[in-house]
């Protein structure tokens, strides 16, 4: 068969990173990264996704057939509309309009003259993380959960996971298109409240800021922690990352945090063992390089939670594809929609 290439994408809130992808998944020349700049318009949006995809072909020096573009959002891939989308748009007398019903998929295509299929980021990332990560290409359902500013969610499964005929791998999309939202499942109801405007969803326990809340609290109740040196007493300062390497070298205050995060954490992973069955459940995002600090308390609870049989054959593990994955599931997904 002849290699055929597309151009991965992954429209973030911050950065956009595009690069052309071989029928093996791999990179073609350079990947590119230049600011989205997500809240500056449509405009604006749409010119930083078609110089990082045009500078992605040119680096590559090959023929590029079509792009698959991972967005944050509800997305509407039939249609080419993005439904929904908060973290990106534009300020109107000092409001921020996010995106809603805006046709992505037919501006793009006229701009790079490529053909464009559009995703969910998460969903995108689940697909690369089952093709070219833990998953093999070959897992029987896949489940993954990428931990970051927000906690996104997707599901893959094959055809021998499901009855009846089916071809796959198959990505669990939904009625409307717009699952699997796996951040925003209850584990404490009215609990916290998160940007989508619920209240006990795992993304308000173990999103980025959340992490960072927690251990900040600590610290101002004033407990004993090497991060205070390590952040130069600037509270403000205190990140994920830091709160890794501090727990790594011993430090009990940071060990707590990670240890009470995962317990919510496990406790929406034994739901997801107990409604999808995966053989494979990973972790990823840049939270998931807190690595066993986060995982083991989260694997602990989670064996409270699911059902003794599907948790024996799960296994949890933090993802491979850490960076890449929604690029490449983008262009999985691009490879897939076109019968590459």
């Amino acid at each position: 068969m002849s290699q055929k290439y597309v151009v991965g994408v992954d429209l973030g809130g911050t950065n956009v990173r595009a690069a052309v992808v071989d029928t093996d998944g791999k990179v073609v020349g350079e990947r590119i990264e230049r600011p989205s700049q997500a809240q500056d318009g449509t405009d604006a949006i749409l010119e930083a996704l078609t110089g990082a995809i045009g500078e992605s072909v040119r680096s590559s020096k090959v023929e590029a057939t079509s792009v698959g573009l991972a967005v944050p959002g509800h997305i509407d891939n039939a249609a080419g509309i993005v439904r929904w989308a908060p973290n990106f748009g534009s300020s109107v007398d000092g409001v921020f309009q996010y995106w809603k019903d805006v046709p992505l998929g037919d501006k793009l295509r006229s701009l790079t003259g490529l053909s464009v299929v559009m995703g969910n980021d998460a969903n995108c990332a689940a697909l690369g993380e089952y093709h070219y990560g833990s998953g093999h290409g070959s897992a029987a359902c896949l489940v993954l959960l990428t931990i970051g500013t927000g906690i996104g969610g997707g599901v893959v499964m094959s055809p021998q996971s499901v009855d009846g005929k089916a071809s796959g791998p198959l990505l669990l999309l939904g009625g409307n298109k717009g699952g699997a939202e796996l951040g925003h499942v209850t584990v404490a109801h009215g609990g916290l409240d998160c940007n989508a405007g619920t209240y006990g969803a795992v993304e308000a326990y173990c999103q980025r800021d959340s992490i960072v809340r927690r251990a900040q609290h600590k610290m101002r109740r004033g407990r004993a922690t090497m991060v205070t040196d390590m952040v130069q007493g600037d509270v403000a300062a205190v990140t994920p990352k830091v709160l890794g390497e501090a727990a790594d070298q011993g430090d009990a205050m940071s060990q707590e945090v990670w240890r009470e995060v995962g317990v919510y954490l496990g406790a929406a992973i034994g739901s997801f063992i107990n409604i999808f069955a995966p053989d494979v459940l990973a972790i990823g995002g840049q939270i998931s390089k807190a690595g066993r600090w986060l995982l083991d308390p989260a694997i602990a609870e989670a064996r409270n939670v699911a059902i003794p049989s599907l948790f024996a054959d799960c296994h949890i593990l933090e993802a491979v594809q850490t960076d890449d994955a929604g690029l490449l599931g983008a262009a999985a997904l691009a490879r897939q929609g076109f019968g590459d």
